[in-house]
């Protein structure tokens, strides 16, 4: 009765499959830029920081994260004695070292 008023139904062809690698693709490219841009410059300043602190001796002019600069006196397996003034020793712990200044800074401070 009413059948002029619906349109008959076609069927349609499904849309193929995206190949899978392409579906990834994205994805690998990502963890590609992740690594050479962040991971792997993060990992060589691990590796100078660490080899840093094995070298610090007594006698290193050292300017810690919180910026104190000082000399160091005494070293430990995590700690470090630093000389900030006459007779002033501070004990921090050996990471909070960020960088080791050249010798006699100190003096011209």
């Amino acid at each position: 009765m009413l059948d002029f008023l619906i349109s008959p139904a076609f069927a349609q062809q499904a849309p193929a499959a995206p190949n899978a690698l392409m579906q990834f693709a994205p994805l690998v490219v990502l963890v590609i830029v992740f690594y050479f841009m962040l991971i792997r410059p993060q990992m060589k300043r691990n590796k100078e920081h660490r080899q840093m602190l094995s070298n610090i001796a007594k006698g290193d002019e050292v300017v810690t994260g919180g910026g104190l600069a000082g000399k160091v006196v005494g070293i430990g397996e995590a700690y470090v004695t630093l000389e900030v003034a006459d007779n002033v020793n501070v004990k921090i712990q050996k990471q909070a070292v960020t960088s080791v200044l050249p010798k006699g800074t100190l003096k011209a401070l």
